[in-house]
């Protein structure tokens, strides 16, 4: 073993260390990283020079001598114990990895020309969020793809209103209204973008016609407050580290109606035990909600962070139970969410996300005739007009105190 191949294995192992990787998982990825470098070395293969290939060819040579090893094939996932000691050391030394595939093909390279400089205006002129920067890149590369599929194009010259019809017909099925706004605006941004680096002569987001969205047309999916407190009472029998994370997590969505990535910024800097209060940093408009911290979410926070959470250097407070010890992403928090709601039994029409417990808190402070704008303090609401839709949630209410219409009779 040459000194920079000692040192890659350490500089490795230190990095899964400070991860906290248990001791078992270092050394197997250790190991596994120790024979992928002297693969390469034999086959006079630099790091800067591997590519997805090299390592799949590696990876078949472990299998067969696996094989030769111990007479038989091995399990069907033993293959994701090297790929993940490989991946991890490519990871930590390369910095990028997967790599973007290099490719040719005239219109693969075309279409990663045009979407790079696309991503490019978004990120740096139009400074946008990385969540909007992603939807519209994904909308962006589907529709290169397909329209450079279809006509075999060299340029975007040709595109006219007729193709971006003919996108919609492909698009359009299976989606909703709300959808497909989405993916009208989204392609309204690209033509836009096109028509200003001159690869359109025309303008055609001027001609895209975007499905009008009425105020306040659907109902929420929401919970009842006997479906709340089931969820809550199934999580709560789950006393393994992954039960009280989200135990405490679905207390926080049931009693403050946070949103996701409320959940997800908490950090221990935002809990005053002394003061018994909670800062909320609000998604929306940045601003920031002291409230008080109730008994049972207080109970719920402490055993988590006592018993449940691992030691991590991350401030957040909810991380993944799994090393590397990361925050827990926003898909993770619907995850959980969606996970417990089934394994209660209670399953709500429409959607399932976090949101429902926060519509939930809403009519609840409603049906307790709490103010508009108190609600909307407690929801980090900018405006009372945000807070508006939630008044068409509280149906019972509402059908309480409808008129009844003269002469109406009801057919037996």
């Amino acid at each position: 073993m040459s000194d920079d191949h000692r040192a890659l294995v350490s500089q490795f192992k230190e990095t899964l260390t400070q991860q906290r990787y248990s001791p078992v998982v270092v050394h197997n990825y250790c190991v596994n990283a120790d024979m992928f470098l002297s693969y390469l070395a034999k086959q006079k293969i630099t790091l800067e020079a591997v590519t997805p290939r090299t390592v799949a060819h590696y990876l078949d040579l472990a299998v067969q001598r696996f094989r030769r090893r111990h007479d038989r094939v091995p399990a069907p996932r033993w293959e994701s114990i090297p790929r993940a000691g490989v991946h991890g050391l490519l990871k930590v030394v390369l910095r990028r990895w997967p790599p973007e595939p290099m490719t040719s093909d005239g219109d693969e390279l075309l279409c990663r020309e045009v979407c790079n400089e696309y991503q490019k205006w978004l990120q740096e002129e139009r400074g946008l969020a990385v969540a909007s920067v992603d939807a519209l890149m994904w909308e962006a590369r589907y529709f290169c793809s397909w329209y450079i599929a279809r006509t075999a194009a060299a340029s975007f010259k040709g595109l006219d209103i007729r193709d971006i019809d003919t996108y919609f017909a492909v698009r359009a099925p299976g989606l909703r209204r709300r959808s497909l706004k989405d993916v009208a605006e989204r392609l309204r941004s690209f033509t836009r973008h096109l028509h200003r680096t001159c690869r359109t002569a025309s303008d055609l987001s001027r001609q895209i016609i975007v499905p009008r969205l009425y105020a306040y047309e659907a109902i929420s999916s929401v919970l009842s407050v006997d479906e709340i407190a089931t969820v809550l009472k199934c999580a709560r029998k789950d006393q393994s580290p992954t039960g009280l994370r989200d135990y405490a997590i679905l207390q926080l969505l049931a009693t403050y109606g946070m949103r996701a990535g409320e959940i997800k910024r908490l950090s221990l800097n935002d809990i005053n035990w002394r003061a018994d209060t909670l800062r909320i940093c609000h998604s929306k408009t940045g601003a920031y909600s002291l409230l008080p911290l109730m008994q049972p979410e207080g109970e719920a926070l402490i055993n988590y962070l006592r018993d449940g959470r691992p030691k991590a250097d991350v401030r957040e407070i909810f991380i993944r139970t799994r090393a590397p010890y990361q925050p827990l992403s926003r898909a993770g928090i619907y995850n959980v969410v969606r996970r417990r709601t089934e394994a209660a039994g209670v399953n709500p029409s429409g959607k399932r996300g976090p949101h429902i417990f926060r519509h939930a808190r809403a009519v609840s402070l409603l049906r307790a005739s709490v103010p508009r704008k108190v609600i909307g303090d407690v929801l980090g609401h900018r405006s009372l007009e945000a807070t508006t839709p939630y008044l068409k949630l509280a149906i019972e209410d509402l059908r309480a105190i409808a008129l009844e219409i003269p002469g109406l009779e009801v057919c037996s």
